[in-house]
């Protein structure tokens, strides 16, 4: 499975950004996709996870309430929505897809269990 991310920038404390992940080299029906961050100097975090085929959704506690996780089959792209955002949701986002059960999402924290990571997106959070 291929991954490519794209919608990252720069905004302001209490901003919203859209993130995209577009899938290709998999039945789009049948995978998991999750999204991680990594910030500077920090090891990359699980935010969040579909299994887009029952649109099960799974978020790490950091951003619950606050981010949305979403699919979309015709255009076999992933989105996470992202309200509130605060200076500590800076990093660069990911996404990636389950190394073996592929339908399925693994616990956001184990980060061993997922691969096919894309190139990344930048979020800033700054005023």
């Amino acid at each position: 499975v291929q991954l490519v991310e794209s919608g990252g920038d720069l905004v302001q404390p209490g901003g919203s950004l859209r993130l995209s992940c577009a899938v290709s080299g998999a039945t789009f029906d049948d995978v998991a996709i999750g999204w991680f961050r990594q910030a500077p100097g920090k090891e990359r975090e699980g935010v969040s996870c579909i299994m887009v085929n029952d649109k099960e959704t799974f978020y790490a506690d950091s951003v619950k309430g606050r981010f949305l996780i979403s699919s979309d089959k015709e255009k076999k792209t992933v989105f996470l929505q992202m309200d509130n955002l605060k200076p500590e949701d800076t990093g660069v986002y990911y996404c990636g897809a389950p190394l073996w059960e592929w339908a399925i999402c693994p616990s956001l924290r184990r980060l061993d269990q997922y691969g096919s990571w894309g190139q990344g997106t930048q979020v800033t959070v700054s005023s």
